[in-house]
């Protein structure tokens, strides 16, 4: 087999040829149809049966990290709520269910100096007031200021010390 020639074959086969192919060679069907992957596995197979594959020190040497190595199947579950410390008075603050921990509460200004000129924004429940024109993002406020995409977060220096 030539592997140059093989490995021209493949870019020019479909997704389906490829998941046909990489059945044949591994022995086993692929569960993906992700294209530029079949491709990867299918040149790196037949590389490997005309080459040859790893040494067996090699081989020996991924078996010693992989077994050391905390190998996670599952995604982590989301993080359950710290348990609060006994030692002293529970300080609780209410979040709006999908809303940012870094804007202030509604009803606040925020006031940044910009080029000379002084720029003030009113926090609103579902948006935020600029000029007497409602913005739904404190990034499009900062684009209407600036006349450029900038980060509404940033440029109005709210993030927590970012």
């Amino acid at each position: 087999m030539n592997v140059k020639q093989e490995l021209a074959r493949l870019e020019r086969m479909t997704t389906g040829e490829l998941a046909e192919r990489y059945a044949e060679l591994f022995g086993q069907p692929v569960r993906t149809r992700h294209r530029a992957y079949l491709v990867r596995k299918v040149a790196w197979r037949v590389q490997a049966l005309v080459e040859g594959d790893l040494s067996e020190r090699a081989r020996r040497r991924a078996m010693e990290l992989a077994q050391d190595a905390d190998v996670r199947l599952m995604p982590p579950r989301a993080a359950a709520p710290a348990a609060p410390v006994a030692t002293g008075a529970v300080r609780t603050a209410k979040v709006e269910a999908g809303r940012d921990p870094r804007l202030p509460a509604p009803g606040a200004a925020l006031t940044r100096q910009y080029k000379g000129r002084t720029v003030q924004v009113v926090v609103l429940a579902d948006g935020f007031e600029f000029e007497g024109q409602f913005f739904k993002t404190l990034t499009a406020v900062a684009k209407a200021v600036t006349g450029s995409h900038v980060n509404g977060f940033r440029f109005f220096n709210l993030g927590g010390g970012q």
